[in-house]
């Protein structure tokens, strides 16, 4: 079905918003992939925070124009199915490759971050990207990291002293473990 002039105007403006607050976008080929397949993809593209959208080129085109996006426009040429990452910049990415696994038809065509482009092969760079809860927790061990260290450095010092009570120390080393843990909502390590 034709898509009128109103319509065609709808589409370009509903891209165009969801690409300028978008992190990352992934154009594929998709030209055979079953009905099945694409609902499902369509259905862990909601879960996931990832806009997907089978679009015209030539509407696609106008609806980056103006946007971080536009280092694509020429690469835009076949059938192509558009992933944008609102979340996350590696959610695309990841249900991009979790689906091209079991599906050869679907092809990676163009990456697209901050601004730059990148050729399909970076689909992987980008699916590689820790999740937002990932990320967190490694702030956390980063930044709970001096104080674990100075807990430590006491403690060696009061035990090379030989006076000292050993269990203040090892309390202080260990509060640290389980403040990281909690932010990470994981278990405390064994120091």
């Amino acid at each position: 079905m034709a898509l009128n002039l109103t319509q065609k105007q709808d589409v370009v403006a509903e891209v165009a918003e969801i690409a300028a607050k978008a992190h990352s976008l992934i154009a594929a080929e998709y030209a055979g992939t079953s009905v099945s397949q694409m609902t499902a993809m369509r259905k862990k593209a909601r879960e996931t925070g990832v806009y997907l959208k089978v679009v015209k080129n030539t509407l696609a085109t106008r609806a980056v124009a103006g946007t971080e996006y536009e280092v694509v426009q020429d690469k835009l040429v076949g059938p192509l199915l558009y992933a944008f990452s609102l979340e996350e910049p590696g959610a695309a990415g990841r249900l991009i490759k979790e689906f091209a696994k079991g599906n050869d038809k679907l092809l990676p065509k163009v990456v697209a971050v901050g601004g730059q482009a990148y050729p399909a092969s970076h689909v992987d760079v980008l699916a590689s990207l820790p999740t937002l809860e990932q990320a967190l927790g490694m702030l956390a061990r980063v930044l709970a990291e001096p104080a674990t260290m100075f807990a430590r450095a006491v403690k060696a010092v009061a035990d090379k002293q030989g006076g000292g009570d050993a269990a203040p120390a090892e309390a202080a080393a260990e509060a640290p473990a389980e403040a990281v843990a909690d932010a990470a909502g994981e278990a405390p390590a064994e120091a």
